[in-house]
């Protein structure tokens, strides 16, 4: 697989998690404290996919170095928020899932992070 064709295949993916995230969402019991919660993840969640489109599309690589580490803040934060809510509401349907796959995004974006600086 080409450079080119992963960075086409994480825009995707980081797509179908955003999706995932904010139809597994619904699933979560209305109350005070999961609308704070559900807010928080939907925003670092669909934050991931739009940062990294940005970062695809920088002007520099120090700019791109800087939006890949946004990225990563992003995806760690996503973790933390579903690892919550799965602590919260346990057996919710679609929480385990998106929160498998924050956390394979979250090491795929920390290794882009690591390589690039290390360059």
């Amino acid at each position: 697989m080409t450079n080119s064709e992963f960075k086409v295949q994480l825009e995707r993916r980081t797509v179908a998690f955003s999706v995932a995230v904010i139809k597994s969402l619904r699933n979560i019991p209305a109350g005070l404290e999961s609308k704070n919660i559900r807010e928080q993840v939907m925003r670092s969640a669909t934050a991931i996919g739009a940062n990294y489109r940005e970062a695809n599309r920088a002007e520099s690589a120090s700019d791109f170095v800087h939006k890949i580490a946004i990225v990563a803040k992003e995806s760690a934060e996503t973790e933390y928020w579903l690892l919550l809510l799965n602590e919260l509401y346990p057996g919710v349907e679609g929480i385990a899932g998106v929160l498998s796959e924050a956390g394979e995004l979250t090491r795929i974006f920390d290794k882009v992070r690591r390589t690039i600086a290390a360059k």
